[in-house]
């Protein structure tokens, strides 16, 4: 048996709780009405919270509080992957302030396997037993007298174990206290997995891949599945990989290594069949294209299955885990170039199924088992029945489909194979997650994969669009955590109140609160018809297109904006509580929250300039308003000018985006989406300078030019 002792904090600092902060927050939800409460009686953390844990345990009895003055006593057998457990739960508490003492009269966690003698006498005492599907990742806790038992078959089990103690003891330093309880606890789902889009701009530094496994362990997902369609380096094909946007082979094993601690296997997607543009581009590859530098392998080439052989022969001996993902969606080019005439005569279908069989069969010397994306698949499920049945279907759907998911799964189900259930915590292109959407359909999804037999999730992150920041995804992603572990419906409220202190180690419900405002700013813009994607963001007001979306944002703007503002106060009033956690991921959700708020601000500032100017246009004849005008001038583009405020307000989330991006990302790719930054700045620069030089002519000639010689729309000349 192990101790593992610690210290005080570096800095000396014992956290002391903070007191009564923020008291006009605004009690919107039930957590914040708490905590004003609890705010003006100058309390804040409380032992009497309840419960609230990610993932939600199968059997949970709550059995009271008890503090830690002195600490604790960590033991573990001298395994080393129990002594790695014990220290994650040490370091977890020393960044507390917690300390412990390799002897006196400090509260113990101690790690048993469940095959110690001591195991077996402390479970008949408390009448606890494991069932079957406890084995693999399974665990018990309790309480005996002075010490918590953390008990497991398995290294993984007892790891997750710590997980879970990690998120019943809360406070700082000696104000710590436990939540008490006895938990019988094991996993819905056997795998649990988090896919991150590597393919499409933002390529993230190797520390933050460590930083994403540390998390996803935390909360008991045990796959991490990156998905590449050219950004993984191959010592056969070295060309299509970028310098500076891609992972080698070290950068591979160190990560698989790192995983392995955290009891995390990484899975990885190579795209087989289509998404492989970046590759097809060059004119090296241009023959296996079915189409001219399109994305899409042509299958009748024999070069294209000798390309893809030589990646996964690589990809396998990277990656030893038991899984190999080939991709195989959206192959929308097949049958429009060099197999066009094979799918005349066979049929889409057969020639898609053939080529997947393909893959499989050349893939067999690995002895891997190949996932695969379902969508070409589910949509013929007389020829899935083809497909080899050591194969496992990946099903993905990113919104609430009518009649539900079961017509997603049940066509490979039926067809004999293993079936894993792809939602969504990001779909990409959005300027920050949908979460409403996002924790409905991982609900949904997952729930229903669990009925129909699926044995794995893999939640996925996708960067479409090329400007993804991963820190504003943990909202969905822990969401998905909790869904595959627990059993049946994970319920949304109950996880919507823990994430906070969960996640941020925010107890005052202002974080919680936060996401709540961002939902509520999505269902704001949805209600007038728009998605907050991307496009909106960069959208021209004055164009054709913008103008018609100005007619549906207007009427919405000032709750868009409100929503959104409240988001951006409760989160700046959060990360100045004391023991606040991932910070960067509250300022990546700050990021997204000011870029809603914009969004309201462009239209409405764009078309006030409008009508100003129109106004300004229709009584220029007029001696009266000579000088009325040139004021105008100066609100349009002067200081404080509304030309200039958005001038501004894109170069502060440029500022905030690139800074964002680089806490995680590689500087790869990013220019090309801060140029979009600078081209927007620019574009309000020049329109502000036209305008004054407009005005200032005026002055002089008494020529005003009309509106449409300005880039303002056309419009009724005498609104104002």
């Amino acid at each position: 048996m192990s101790t593992v002792p610690w210290q005080d904090s570096p800095t000396g600092a014992k956290h002391p709780l903070k007191g009564a902060a923020s008291k006009q927050i605004r009690c919107a939800s039930l957590s914040l009405a708490l905590y004003c409460l609890m705010s003006s009686s100058g309390l804040s953390q409380s032992p009497a919270q309840k419960i609230q844990l990610i993932p939600t345990p199968q059997e949970i009895h709550d059995e009271g509080t008890r503090s830690l003055p002195e600490g604790v006593l960590i033991h573990s057998s001298t395994d080393a992957d129990d002594v790695f457990a014990a220290h994650d739960l040490a370091n977890e508490l020393l960044s507390r302030g917690i300390r412990t003492q390799t002897a006196g009269a400090g509260f113990a966690v101690e790690l048993l396997r469940l095959k110690e003698p001591k195991a077996a006498s402390v479970l008949t005492r408390h009448q606890l037993t494991f069932s079957a599907g406890m084995h693999d990742e399974g665990y018990v806790l309790l309480v005996d007298g002075h010490t918590l038992y953390d008990i497991a078959e398995t290294s993984a089990g007892l790891f997750y174990g710590v997980q879970t103690i990690k998120q019943l003891i809360s406070g700082y330093g000696t104000q710590a206290w436990l939540h008490t309880v006895t938990i019988r606890d094991w996993p819905a789902m056997k795998y649990r997995g988090q896919d991150d889009d590597l393919s499409r701009g933002p390529f993230p530094t190797l520390e933050y891949q460590k930083k994403q496994i540390q998390a996803f362990a935390s909360f008991k997902l045990n796959i991490y599945s990156p998905y590449f369609e050219n950004t993984l380096q191959y010592a056969s094909d070295p060309l299509m990989a970028p310098p500076g946007g891609s992972m080698s082979r070290s950068d591979v094993e160190e990560l698989v290594r790192f995983a392995r601690h955290y009891h995390i296997t990484v899975v990885p997607q190579q795209e087989a069949f289509g998404h492989l543009h970046h590759t097809l581009m060059y004119e090296r590859y241009t023959h296996l294209s079915e189409t001219p530098h399109g994305t899409v392998l042509a299958p009748g080439q024999p070069g294209s299955l000798q390309l893809t052989s030589e990646w996964f022969a690589e990809v396998a001996k990277m990656f030893p885990g038991p899984f190999l993902h080939i991709g195989a969606d959206e192959t929308d080019d097949l049958g429009l170039g060099q197999t066009k005439r094979a799918v005349a005569s066979r049929g889409l279908a057969p020639v898609y199924m053939d080529f997947v069989t393909r893959i499989h069969d050349s893939l067999l010397p690995l002895h891997k088992r190949l996932l695969f994306w379902g969508d070409v698949a589910m949509t013929s499920p007389e020829a899935v029945k083809t497909l080899p049945k050591d194969m496992i279907a990946v099903a993905w759907q990113y919104s609430l489909p009518e009649g539900g998911f079961d017509r997603w799964i049940l066509p490979f189900k039926d067809a004999g194979l293993e079936t894993w259930v792809a939602p969504s915590a990001n779909r990409g292109n959005r300027i920050f997650p949908n979460n409403d959407n996002n924790l409905n359909t991982i609900q949904g999804f997952v729930s229903t994969g669990q009925r129909l037999g699926s044995t794995g999730m893999l939640n996925t992150v996708w960067d479409d669009g090329g400007e993804g920041i991963f820190d504003q995804d943990w909202y969905g992603v822990l969401y998905g955590a909790a869904a595959s572990w627990q059993s049946g419906r994970a319920d949304i409220p109950q996880f919507e109140q823990a994430y906070g202190a969960a996640f941020h180690n925010d107890y005052s419900g202002k974080v919680n609160q936060a996401e709540m405002d961002l939902m509520q700013a999505h269902l704001i813009l949805e209600k007038a018809k728009l998605d907050a994607k991307n496009a909106l963001f960069w959208e021209d007001p004055w164009s054709k297109g913008g103008q018609h979306d100005t007619a549906k944002i207007l009427p919405v703007a000032h709750d868009l904006r409100m929503a959104a503002e409240d988001a951006i106060v409760l989160i700046e009033e959060a990360k100045r509580e004391d023991g606040i956690r991932n910070a960067d991921a509250l300022n990546a959700m700050e990021l997204g929250a000011r870029k809603m708020d914009f969004i309201g601000q462009k239209f409405q500032q764009a078309e006030e300039m409008r009508q100003e100017y129109t106004y300004m246009y229709a009584h220029r004849s007029e001696v009266a308003q000579r000088n009325q005008i040139s004021d105008m001038s100066f609100v349009l583009s002067g200081n404080n000018g509304q030309c200039q405020d958005l001038r501004d307000g894109y170069g502060l989330l440029r500022d905030l985006f690139q800074e964002a991006w680089l806490k995680e990302s590689r500087p790869y790719w990013l220019d090309n989406v801060t140029a979009q930054y600078d081209l927007n700045m620019q574009l309000w620069i020049t329109r502000g300078t036209a305008i004054r030089a407009a005005a200032d002519d005026f002055e002089k000639t008494g020529y005003l030019p009309p509106p449409q010689d300005l880039g303002l729309p056309a419009a009724d000349a005498t609104q104002r």
